[in-house]
């Protein structure tokens, strides 16, 4: 399968740059696999397509404004560093740019020297390993003087970091939203779980993988991201006890869809563990636990669209883009969102 497959031209204008004033009104595209149809309503309609019984998972990280512009000590170049992995209290590996000018042994200062970063050593793919030094806790001075790192294609600035949250974001650790949750309100989810909805979280760190586009024309040399999560037992229980009595299980986003996926095991049952995951979902794969995908809509020829294809089918997915691109729906993180349905 050709990675062209999966290309749909996008106006430029159609490329959410702003999140709306309220979560849940944005719009939702509701795809019916069975029949092909599908229906143009907001996002809080979601509850009409939701019954007793059935079961919900979130992802519930939380971002980190990951994003720091500082100086280069002795010589005050502007740096930006941004954030990936934590190896351990105060040791990271991060993208720096400019990256020539960050050799072991830099510092680099942000905040007049609230925080400092040395360069530790250059590794494969020229990220680097820092360490930070501070007075004081390393999570308040980050939320004092970090951005949140929006996708480049996102050009305005972000007044409200909270608008780059979802309201359930708990566990801190991603370098990207899990941006499908971003449409709930607390006050959506209450009436959902007042439907008899059960409501699971599950974690997984959207690692900055999540925009790599794929290079390779035969999707199977695409080599996937790898990112962590953590599914705990209370958790998959309610999952595996709803998927027993017969409800349907809704992912919210393809974080928590290969969330599941990676924790379920041949029997159809969520294991709870925490690990990496790199599964790459594409047409062909079998599900094993999702039933319905709420999620926005991605960029052309990413794995993202694959990962809806592989759910729906590549046809009709590549029928409900044209659609949504006709009717002039708003794309990528701060845009609208569809659900799929593959049992009414």
């Amino acid at each position: 399968m050709k990675t062209s497959d999966f290309y749909y031209d996008l106006p430029e204008g159609l490329i959410a740059q702003e999140p709306l004033e309220d979560r849940a009104s944005s719009r939702l595209l509701v795809v019916e696999k069975d029949t092909g149809k599908w229906y143009h309503k907001h996002f809080r309609d979601i509850k009409e397509y939701l019954r007793n019984g059935d079961c919900l998972v979130i992802n519930d990280t939380r971002v980190l404004p990951a994003r720091l512009y500082g100086e280069r000590v002795g010589t005050g170049a502007v740096m930006e560093i941004l954030l990936l992995t934590r190896k351990d209290l105060d040791t990271w590996e991060v993208l720096v740019r400019p990256g020539k000018k960050a050799k072991p042994g830099d510092k680099i200062s942000f905040g007049k020297g609230k925080l400092v970063a040395e360069v530790l050593e250059v590794i494969e793919g020229g990220n680097r390993i820092i360490r930070f030094t501070y007075e004081g806790v390393f999570e308040a001075i980050l939320d004092e003087l970090g951005e949140m790192p929006l996708p480049p294609y996102i050009t305005h600035r972000l007044e409200d970091k909270e608008r780059y949250q979802t309201v359930y974001a708990k566990h801190e650790g991603s370098a990207a939203a899990p941006t499908a949750g971003l449409h709930f309100t607390p006050e959506l989810l209450k009436e959902i779980e007042g439907m008899g909805v059960k409501i699971a979280h599950v974690t997984l760190h959207v690692g900055l993988g999540t925009f790599r586009p794929v290079k390779a024309e035969d999707i199977l040399e695409h080599e996937m991201h790898s990112e962590y999560y953590v599914v705990e037992q209370e958790q998959a229980d309610i999952i595996n006890q709803a998927k027993k009595n017969g409800g349907r299980i809704f992912s919210v986003g393809t974080t928590s869809t290969r969330t599941l996926e990676s924790v379920t095991d041949e029997n159809g049952l969520v294991q709870a563990k925490s690990g990496w995951t790199q599964i790459f979902i594409y047409p062909s794969y079998t599900f094993k636990i999702v039933d319905c995908l709420i999620t926005n809509f991605h960029l052309p020829e990413s794995t993202l669209i694959m990962l809806v294809s592989a759910l729906m089918g590549k046809d009709l997915t590549m029928e409900v883009y044209a659609e949504a691109v006709k009717e002039k729906y708003r794309f990528f993180s701060f845009g609208d969102a569809c659900l799929f349905l593959t049992k009414p």
